[in-house]
């Protein structure tokens, strides 16, 4: 799996197991909802570190707890 695929995977699952939306995943991050969308569509392939960070606190989450998955076991570079 691409990295960029493995890391739209987790926002979806981490939005399904606390039942809430892009919008609202936005809203908690503090980015704008178009930083969002090009994450999850995959127009941004490559997330800024400091993103990722503000996506986890909009879930909650530490940066380490994104990363502990599954998901990211066997990801590969994208190309």
């Amino acid at each position: 799996m691409q990295l960029s695929d493995a890391v739209q995977t987790r926002i979806i699952d981490l939005c399904n197991k606390q039942n809430i939306t892009l919008n609202k995943l936005a809203t908690n991050s503090g980015l704008s909802f178009s930083t969002i969308f090009s994450i999850f569509y995959g127009k941004s392939k490559s997330p800024r570190l400091s993103t990722l960070l503000h996506i986890c606190e909009g879930f909650n989450i530490e940066l380490t707890d994104f990363f502990d998955d599954p998901v990211f076991d066997d990801v590969e570079e994208d190309e």
